[in-house]
């Protein structure tokens, strides 16, 4: 049987990044919990961490992340169920994607927040890697653009995001008077949200052969100011249909390659063994996606 204290401070770490502010929020002395971790290590004949800046896990220790985070769950919401609820709200890891956070996630699951009582820990990463987050022990579930599922998982389809190469008619008219051609795009400025941010890239090589790097490129790691860039004229980029709203009918921005959309299909990845609310929680997000995303025919 695991240590509880051993786990919390194992989780502590990973989730501070240091055992400087891991003691911080177990109210104890690094030395401590340093102690407690090396001592899971040994009790378990394997290493947990890379000791580095931030530290990390093992691929052992994201395995153990991964069961101590399900057990912490569980626990939790036992004892929210046995006690008042509004005093234990239940805290669920998730990881997403930039942009499905800023467009669909909340508005569609808000009711279903305050009514289960549930707090969200949301790890947010590019929707090609929250994967990865999840492999890692960072959340419990998640949506991603991977559709194999991890071991011990299950996997649902959602639906598709929609992005549309956007500018302002200024911008277009400056940039590509000719329409979206190949030399002008070598010149124009591209809106890239990270540099994880693949959509322009694989857009600009597929349809006009331009390798990543030989144009010029905004980073605005925001979705708000990522589509607030190009309703300014910064730049041209993908844009989600959730957000350029009827922008194109009144306008405000045009298409620059007309059908040829971006679809990201999108998938929710979450533990096959869940706690009941995580359950309740997966089958109203799938309710919502069903709205709110794309569905292929």
């Amino acid at each position: 049987m695991l240590d509880t204290r051993k786990g919390e401070a194992l989780l502590a770490v990973l989730d501070s990044g240091s055992f400087e502010q891991a003691a911080a929020l177990l109210h104890l002395t690094p030395s401590a919990v340093s102690q407690r971790v090396s001592a899971l290590e040994s009790e378990l004949g394997m290493p947990l961490l890379v000791r580095s800046k931030p530290c990390r896990a093992t691929r052992a220790g994201q395995r153990l992340v991964q069961y101590l985070r399900r057990s912490r769950l569980l626990e939790a919401e036992f004892m929210a169920e046995s006690a008042d609820s509004d005093a234990h709200p239940l805290s669920i890891a998730l990881a997403v994607n930039n942009d499905t956070l800023a467009t669909w996630l909340l508005p569609g699951l808000a009711s279903f927040l305050i009514e289960e009582q549930i707090l969200l820990d949301i790890a947010l990463d590019d929707q090609d890697h929250t994967y990865t987050l999840l492999s890692q022990g960072a959340a419990l579930a998640g949506v991603s653009s991977e559709a194999q599922p991890m071991r011990g998982c299950t996997v649902a389809r959602l639906g598709a995001m929609r992005y549309r190469l956007l500018a302002t008619p200024a911008f277009a008219a400056r940039w590509f008077p000719d329409g979206l051609q190949r030399e002008a795009a070598r010149r124009a400025p591209v809106m890239v949200f990270d540099r994880k941010d693949a959509l322009q890239a694989v857009f600009l090589l597929r349809e006009l052969g331009l390798p990543a790097g030989s144009y010029p490129c905004h980073f605005i790691p925001s979705s708000d100011a990522f589509t607030q860039a190009v309703r300014l004229g910064l730049g041209y980029g993908m844009v989600p249909e959730q957000q350029f709203r009827d922008d194109i009918d009144k306008g405000a921005l045009v298409d620059l390659a007309p059908g040829k959309p971006t679809d990201v299909m999108l998938y929710w990845h979450a533990w096959r063994v869940q706690s009941p609310k995580l359950e309740r929680l997966s089958a109203r997000l799938i309710e919502v996606t069903r709205a709110a995303l794309r569905q292929p025919a």
